[in-house]
């Protein structure tokens, strides 16, 4: 975290940021963790430390209110949680109720299912789904036939299967399998302020935005994106909810005021769904760093993986991958052009700033 950072964390009282540093208070020689409860300090008069023994190195005593020298909660719950992500892993065979993973993390099943989606941000029903479905995919791609790849990952009958995963595929198992055959996807385009808007889309939501300045280009990467789909121009009279949805994109790219919140129909493993979800919840107007997305979601080791997802997003803006930069302020990477990042980054700050 910057500085700027650091100080609006203490000024929202966040606890997602109790275990990343204290600070101490110069005037009271005290010092406490982001999520105090105490009056609120200037902001000169703060000195920002890494850990509480380097605050007491300093001289500061920790807070009697918000005890900073004492092991954090939430961490002790991000380990528990992350521990049954481990046993889900390596269970997504069998059959998980919540009242069983409530034994296994010794919590009761509705504390459970509250904890667990805070701190990973899916339900545990969703992450074991997200396995599932993950091993599933592995098993499409290796010999042998479709039903074997449906028990295989823990579904309990095929029906079950054909109806639990295109939610998350986009596709069938077996259009899966195949490349996308007989899939059906309509597209369109307009100019933006930003350049040529390319929207694709199923029946069940957007699988492919792009940012650009040449659409046969984008159609390319479309198609290369579904080689074994049925590709097509949506004509002007088709769809009443496709073209909703680009109306509502077009919208969103002449006004950055306007909310965007858009179905998507896209297929990831669980680490890239984890990345995208935590990304759909980042306010309009704020920025994270790719460290702090991967602390978010429970790995802060995986800073390039995250930025490695953020990479791989097709849908432009209905996943605001853009809000992610460097730990150093920098921009980074955008797949659509760091200056159009630039652009979204600078509209969205300045529809925030007018509005509060």
């Amino acid at each position: 975290m910057n500085e700027e950072q650091q100080w609006q964390a203490i000024q929202d009282r966040d606890r997602r940021w109790d275990d990343q540093f204290v600070y101490g208070v110069m005037s009271t020689g005290i010092y406490c963790r982001p999520s105090c409860a105490a009056r609120k300090p200037c902001r000169q008069d703060i000195r920002i430390y890494r850990t509480p023994a380097e605050a007491e190195q300093a001289g500061m005593r920790p807070c009697k209110r918000c005890h900073p020298e004492q092991r954090s909660t939430n961490e002790e719950l991000r380990q528990r949680m992350h521990a049954l992500c481990r046993y889900i892993e390596a269970n997504v065979g069998q059959s998980l109720t919540l009242e069983h993973l409530g034994r296994q993390a010794h919590m009761s099943s509705y504390h459970l299912q509250r904890r667990f989606k805070s701190i990973v941000g899916v339900t545990p029903k969703q992450y074991a789904e997200g396995c599932r479905l993950r091993t599933f995919k592995q098993g499409l791609k290796s010999p042998g036939t479709v039903t074997d790849a449906i028990y295989d990952a823990g579904f309990g009958s095929v029906s079950r299967a054909y109806e639990r995963v295109p939610t998350h595929m986009g596709m069938t198992p077996a259009q899966y399998q195949s490349g996308g055959r007989d899939m059906a996807i309509s597209y369109a385009t307009a100019p933006t302020p930003l350049g040529v808007l390319l929207m694709a889309a199923t029946d069940r939501g957007l699988c492919f935005v792009e940012l650009g300045d040449d659409e046969a280009e984008m159609l390319t990467r479309l198609v290369a994106e579904y080689p074994a789909a049925e590709v097509s121009r949506m004509p002007a009279g088709g769809s009443e909810t496709f073209w909703v949805w680009m109306q509502a994109l077009c919208d969103h790219l002449r006004d950055a005021d306007l909310e965007l919140d858009l179905p998507t129909d896209i297929r990831g493993t669980v680490f890239q769904m984890k990345v995208w979800n935590y990304l759909c919840r980042i306010p309009k107007g704020e920025t994270r760093t790719y460290k702090a997305v991967a602390e978010a979601i429970g790995q802060p080791k995986a800073v390039r993986a995250v930025a490695n997802v953020c990479a791989a997003n097709r849908v432009a803006l209905a996943i605001p991958c853009h809000r992610v930069i460097r730990g150093d302020g920098g921009l980074g990477g955008y797949r659509w052009g760091v200056e159009r990042k630039r652009m979204l980054l600078e509209r969205e700050r300045k529809a925030s700033a007018e509005a509060s």
